[in-house]
């Protein structure tokens, strides 16, 4: 387009067109967020001990701790991880996603691991556990 052209204007009844490069999954509620694996035991336990292992890339927090972990499910050595992050545009999305299936991966008695990316509910600053938000404070930032 030539200067003189004016920029057309946006449709705000249009749909959205989604990103192609993300699977748009709806996630449970969030009566039960954050997670925390608090109450979980055996197997399922080691997958929540190794996913608190996992620092988000920018800050020193866990990503649980962040609120990025939505669920874990083992079922017969099967372990599927739902999780978020703080937003779609995630540049450190594939090295987190990466670190987060070899963590569970690693995991003694896991025999596949499964990573569910999903976006509902989207994540706010209130996913954040009492422990994380410590952690935000500690490295400076208010929350």
């Amino acid at each position: 387009m030539n200067s003189d052209t004016p920029e057309p204007e946006p449709n705000p009844n249009a749909d959205a067109t989604p990103c192609a490069y993300t699977d748009y999954r709806e996630g449970e509620g969030s009566d039960d967020l954050p997670a925390t694996g608090a109450d979980a035991t055996g197997l399922a336990a080691d997958v929540w001990d190794a996913l608190y292992g996992i620092e988000d890339p920018e800050m020193p927090i866990s990503i649980v701790d962040l609120g990025l972990i939505y669920g874990v499910d083992v079922d017969d050595g099967v372990v599927t991880v739902d999780m978020t992050l703080t937003y779609s545009g995630c540049p450190a999305r594939d090295m987190l996603t990466g670190e987060v299936e070899d963590a569970v991966a690693a995991v003694d008695g896991v025999d596949d691991a499964e990573l569910r990316l999903v976006w509902s509910p989207e994540w706010t600053v209130e996913m954040v556990t009492e422990q994380g938000k410590d952690d935000l404070r500690e490295f400076g930032l208010s929350i």
